[in-house]
């Protein structure tokens, strides 16, 4: 049986924790950052960890 292959993609984009969670940094951080409260942006700097039905996905795409 051949090893499976990492989604490249998917590997510089999502994370596994210790116990298995899939984190990624949070989306709508890169432009138009002005009319964004300073509040908002600053949340957006920290990762998040992914709802189960979106880790699924992601788990398949980075098996090890």
């Amino acid at each position: 049986m051949p090893k499976i292959k990492t989604h490249r993609g998917a590997a510089k984009r999502f994370k596994k924790t210790g116990t298995g969670k899939v984190v990624a940094w949070h989306p709508f951080k890169s432009h138009l950052l002005v009319g964004k409260p300073s509040r908002r942006t600053r949340r957006l700097r920290k990762k998040t960890v992914l709802a189960p039905g979106d880790a699924a996905r992601v788990r398949r795409l980075l098996p090890y």
